[in-house]
């Protein structure tokens, strides 16, 4: 068990495999699921927040790490924030270049382009 630093509480693995691998495969799919449905970031960043706090329970509760700590909450949403917009991004790229290939080709893993 490694001690705490400022990214985990408990230990290095653990973070990577509850906060990035499980959580962090939900919010991908969540922003995928937000972008196939055209809903506004708005709703993407609630389900996030809640993703976050499920997060830290599931930290609590496996790993004996705090459940109500403001700085660790604010890590895990920050990870889970940068893989949902990852994922709504890529999600979003395809469509545009799918839908609307005679106004868009894709231009990279995350944007499109005019013809």
């Amino acid at each position: 068990m490694s001690e705490p630093n400022w990214i985990w509480e408990v230990s290095l693995s653990e973070f990577l495999l509850v906060t990035v691998f499980l959580a962090g495969g939900a919010a991908y799919m969540t922003g995928r699921a937000t972008a196939r449905t055209w809903a506004p970031v708005s709703s993407l960043i609630v389900y996030l927040i809640l993703l976050a706090a499920a997060t830290r329970f599931i930290h609590y509760a496996l790993f004996s790490g705090t459940l109500l700590t403001l700085w660790y909450y604010c890590v895990d949403l920050l990870v889970l924030l940068a893989i949902g917009f990852f994922g709504r991004q890529r999600t979003r790229s395809v469509q545009m270049a799918t839908q609307y290939s005679f106004m868009f080709a894709r231009s990279g893993i995350l944007g499109w382009k005019s013809r």
